[in-house]
C-alpha cells in the first residue's frame, strides 16, 4: 500500500460515524449490510450516511453491490489488510511478533 492510500484510509476512519459504520460492517463480514440497515445500526439519517459511505468507498475501505432494490455495502478486507501491513512493516526493529 502506498503512503497516500494509507493516509486516505486513516482520514476516512478519523470520524466517529464512519468509524462506527466501519466497525459494524466488519462485524457483518462478507454478508454486508444495506444502507438502511447501516443507518439504523449507527443512528444516522440517510443523507448523512450516504456522504460517509462515499468517503469510505473513495478511500477503498468499503465496496457496494446492487442487489435488486438495495445497495449492499461490505468492508474491503484486502484494503484493510494492506493498511495494517503498511503500518506494521517496520515494527519492532524487525521482530516478527
Amino acid at each position: 500500500m502506498q503512503k497516500q492510500t494509507s493516509i486516505s484510509c486513516m482520514a476516512a476512519l478519523a470520524q466517529e460515524t464512519r468509524l462506527e459504520v466501519f466497525r459494524l460492517l466488519v462485524r457483518m463480514g462478507d454478508t454486508g449490510l444495506s444502507a438502511g440497515k447501516i443507518a439504523e445500526g449507527v443512528d444516522a439519517n440517510a443523507t448523512t450516511l450516504s456522504r460517509h459511505l462515499t468517503v469510505m468507498e473513495q478511500a477503498g475501505l468499503v465496496s457496494k453491490e446492487r442487489q435488486a432494490r438495495q445497495i449492499i455495502y461490505r468492508v474491503n478486507f484486502e484494503t484493510v489488510r494492506g493498511l495494517f501491513s503498511f503500518l506494521l512493516e517496520d515494527c519492532c526493529a524487525g521482530d516478527p511478533r
